[in-house]
């Protein structure tokens, strides 16, 4: 039948007063409520839709778009707080649920939590999850060392940032190597710096060694010419200054302007660099 939090590409097969019964070529049907839908469809027409299930946990469609989709990791703000758990706004109508023995710590109205969207099998039910131990794993890596990964940053710990790493494994960002604050379901490119005992991952910001330096040697020969082809940094500026202006570290910024130095398209002096117009 049609799994909840999915899209399915559906066909109109009957209106109703209450709404619409739609079908796939499989004669399954499904309805879709008048205040889930969209005004002006008509018997015949093809549809993608969204199927959920409402606050009676009946499935149904909607033509609404939802925020995430089954297994996404999402933030998503809360809308409501009871004994039995919260409710999350994720772009619907009906509130996706998290139960309250699936998220860490007391939510307030208004916070913000990363939560992965799963469809719980015992209770039939699709949910927001927030502890997500269960689901993460680091005991087969397929990671390896310098590879690049796609992150999302999990929860604070006193090292670092613990983030999930391309969806399926935990690493730590440490604070001293991050030079900007990071808020739980930031998402951003880093590469594995070690892979430690225990199959740990220490993660950083940005590409590995100097192939990080390719996206960021044009970033500054754009902001030399921005600027007259003059900028007043240097390897002796303190590292906030060059993340402030660059949103680099300072050791990429080195490597950067080291490569473009070798390549004649700056000049390193005292106080700054200069863009090379014999270059230009």
């Amino acid at each position: 039948m049609f799994k909840p939090g999915l899209f399915y590409d559906l066909t109109i097969s009957d209106k109703t007063p209450k709404g619409y019964t739609l079908s796939d070529n499989k004669g399954n049907t499904i309805d879709m409520p008048l205040e889930y839908s969209d005004t002006g469809i008509l018997k015949g027409d093809k549809l993608t839709v969204f199927v959920f299930q409402d606050l009676n946990w009946k499935t149904i469609a909607t033509t609404k778009k939802p925020k995430g989709k089954l297994e996404d990791l999402i933030t998503l703000k809360v809308t409501n707080i009871n004994t039995t758990g919260a409710f999350l706004d994720w772009g619907l109508p009906c509130p996706l649920f998290l139960p309250r023995s699936w998220h860490e710590e007391d939510l307030l109205v208004g916070d913000y939590c990363l939560v992965k969207i799963v469809f719980d099998e015992v209770s039939n039910k699709l949910l927001g999850k927030e502890i997500l131990t269960d689901e993460l794993s680091n005991t087969e890596l397929s990671v390896s060392d310098k590879e690049i990964v796609q992150c999302i940053v999990y929860k604070n710990t006193p090292l670092g940032y613990q983030v999930i790493v391309n969806k399926k494994h935990l690493g730590l960002l440490h604070y001293n190597e991050v030079f900007k604050d990071l808020y739980v379901g930031d998402t951003f490119t880093g590469f594995v710096k070690k892979i430690k005992d225990d199959n740990r991952l220490d993660i950083m910001i940005g590409k590995p060694g100097y192939s990080r330096t390719d996206d960021e040697k044009e970033q500054i020969l754009k902001l030399l010419r921005k600027h007259n082809g003059y900028l007043p940094y240097h390897d002796k500026s303190s590292a906030e200054e060059i993340y402030k202006f660059f949103q680099m570290s300072k050791k990429t910024f080195k490597m950067t302007i080291g490569a473009l130095y070798k390549a004649h398209k700056i000049i390193i002096e005292k106080e700054g660099i200069r863009i090379n117009s014999e270059k230009q």
